[in-house]
C-alpha cells in the first residue's frame, strides 16, 4: 500500500470486553534477517510463519533484485535460493523499501561491503528518517556513498572492493546499527568488532551463528558487550520458523489490561529477554499477565501470553529498559493514562528517529484526548485517570504504532478515539482491525474522510 493514497480515518470506542485466544503475525525482526540471510547463504533457506507485511515483502523484493529468489508456495511458507556471500548482483533499477526503517539500514550493511551499486528509495515517512548513524560506519569499510542532506533517503552505495574490518563502539542503543555493521562484516576479510555499552536485541548475533558464522560474545570488564565476527563464512541454509511478534502483541495485551471484562491469550510469543521490556513494566504496575507453554523454537523463547483486565498503578521506567520495549513506549504510554498516578518514562531519545518522532506524536496524541503529560527531551511523564478520556482525533504521522496505540486507547476511552490515517498499520501489523473485532473491539472506518 502506498501511503500517499487517501488518508483511512479509523474510530474505536468502548463497550465491549475482548475476549480469545489468537495469534498475532510473526515477529518482524527475524522475518527481515531470515530473508536477507537466507540470500547470503548457499542454497535454499524455507521460512514458516514469515511477517508478509509491506516492510518485510519490501525486504523478499530487495533481495530478489540482487539475485536470490524469495517466493511464497501454496502451503503458506516461503523459500529463498541463496547466492552466497561475495556474489550479489547489481540491481538493474532503484531498490524502494516503502516505509521499513529495519529493511534498509540491515541491507545498506550488506551491500556496503559487495563490489556493487545500489540505490535506495523510500516513502516520505523513511525519506525523512536520519540514515547518518548506519551510514557513517559504514563508510569505514570503504564503501562509497552519496545521500541527501542529512544523510536522508534517497541515497546510494558503492560497495567497497576490498572492505576493511574495523571496530565499533555504539554510541547510543541501536540493535539496527549494531546488525548493519556486523553484516558489512560478513563479507570483509578478518575480524570485525563492535561494542555494545547497553544490550540491545540480539537476534542478528543469533541467527547468524544458526546460518553457520563464526560470532562469539563476551562482556569486558566494564559489562560491555563485544561481539566478535570472522569475515567471510560460508552461511548455510537453514529452515527458520518465525515466532510471535512481541510488538505487535503489545497491542492486544493492553487492550485486554485496559478494557473493563477482558480475558485475552497471545499465543506462540518470542520471549527472547531483549523484547520483554513491557511486559516486565506491566507487571510492575499490577497487570494480571501470565505466560503459559513455554517452550524453545531456534534457540528462542516463546511462550503464550494471558491478559486480563487489570487495575493498574503508575511507574518509574528505568533509562536502561528502553532498548528492550523502544516500540512499546507508545502503547505503554496508553496503559499509562488508566493508570493510578504518574507513569514516568525515561531515556526515551531513540523514539525520536523513529518512523516519526514518536515521542512528540505520543504526547500530541495523550494530549488530543484530555490525558495530561509532560514531555521531556527523553522522558515522558502520563498521568493516569483522567475524568473524560479520549475524544480526540490523533495526528499519526504515517507511523504504524501511533494508529494502532490510540485505537487501543479508544476502546476504554469514555469518548471515541479517531486516528487521520491507518493505512500504515499495514506495514506491520496487516491483520490488526479483523483480528481486534474478533475480539470484540469496535473499529470503525470513516469513509467520508477519504478523498
Amino acid at each position: 500500500m502506498s501511503h500517499s493514497s487517501s488518508p483511512l480515518k479509523v474510530t474505536s470506542k468502548s463497550g465491549n470486553p475482548l475476549n480469545g485466544r489468537i495469534s498475532v503475525p510473526g515477529d518482524k525482526s527475524i522475518s527481515h534477517r531470515s530473508l536477507m540471510f537466507g540470500a547470503l547463504a548457499v542454497g535454499k533457506t524455507t521460512i514458516a510463519g514469515l511477517l508478509e507485511s509491506e516492510d518485510v515483502i519490501g525486504t523478499a523484493k530487495a533481495m530478489n533484485a540482487v539475485g536470490a529468489k524469495c517466493k511464497k508456495h501454496d502451503d503458506g511458507t516461503w523459500s529463498v535460493d541463496g547466492v552466497g556471500l561475495g556474489s550479489l548482483l547489481e540491481p538493474e533499477a532503484p531498490i524502494d523499501f516503502g516505509n521499513a526503517g529495519t529493511g534498509v539500514r540491515l541491507a545498506m550493511g550488506i551491500f556496503a561491503t559487495h563490489p556493487i551499486a545500489v540505490t535506495m528509495v523510500g516513502d516520505a515517512s523513511l525519506s525523512g528518517r536520519p540514515m547518518g548513524r548506519v551510514l557513517n560506519p559504514l563508510r569505514e569499510t570503504g564503501a562509497e556513498v552519496i545521500a541527501r542532506r542529512g544523510d536522508r533517503l534517497p541515497a546510494s552505495i558503492r560497495g567497497s572492493e576490498t572492505p576493511i574490518p574495523f571496530t565499533y563502539r555504539v554510541p547510543m542503543a541501536s540493535a539496527q546499527v549494531k546488525s548493519a555493521v556486523l553484516l558489512a562484516g560478513l563479507n570483509t576479510p578478518g575480524t570485525t568488532t563492535v561494542i555494545e555499552p547497553v544490550a540491545t536485541r540480539d537476534h542478528t548475533e543469533k541467527m547468524l551463528v544458526g546460518f553457520g558464522a563464526d560470532l562469539t560474545v563476551e562482556l569486558n570488564e566494564a559489562g560491555e558487550r563485544v561481539i566478535t565476527l570472522q569475515g567471510q563464512p560460508t552461511l548455510k541454509p537453514q529452515h527458520v520458523t518465525v515466532p510471535g511478534d512481541p510488538s505487535s502483541a503489545a497491542f492486544p495485551i493492553v487492550a485486554a489490561l485496559i478494557t473493563p471484562g477482558s480475558d485475552v491469550t497471545v499465543e506462540g510469543v518470542l520471549l527472547n529477554e531483549q523484547r520483554t521490556g513491557l511486559i516486565t513494566t506491566l507487571l510492575e504496575m499490577g497487570a494480571d499477565i501470565t505466560i503459559e507453554n513455554e517452550r524453545e523454537s531456534g534457540g528462542e523463547a516463546i511462550g503464550d501470553i494471558r491478559a486480563k483486565y487489570s487495575q493498574l498503578k503508575g511507574v518509574t521506567v528505568p533509562a536502561e529498559r528502553a532498548p528492550s520495549m523502544i516500540d512499546e513506549y507508545p502503547v505503554l504510554s496508553v496503559a499509562a493514562a488508566f493508570a493510578q498516578g504518574d507513569t514516568v518514562m525515561l531515556g526515551l531519545e531513540e523514539l525520536r528517529v523513529k518512523e516519526s518522532d514518536r515521542l512528540a506524536a505520543v504526547a500530541r496524541g495523550l494530549e488530543a484526548n484530555g490525558i495530561p503529560c509532560v514531555e521531556g527531551d527523553d522522558t515522558l511523564t502520563v498521568t493516569g485517570g483522567a475524568s473524560n478520556i479520549g475524544g480526540g482525533t490523533v495526528v499519526t504521522h504515517l507511523d504504524h504504532r501511533i494508529a494502532m496505540s490510540f485505537l487501543v486507547l479508544g476502546l476504554a476511552s469514555h469518548r471515541p478515539v479517531s486516528v487521520d490515517d491507518a493505512a500504515p498499520i499495514a506495514t506491520s501489523f496487516p491483520s490488526f482491525s479483523p483480528l481486534m473485532r474478533g475480539m470484540g473491539a469496535a473499529l470503525q472506518e470513516d469513509q467520508g474522510t477519504q478523498e
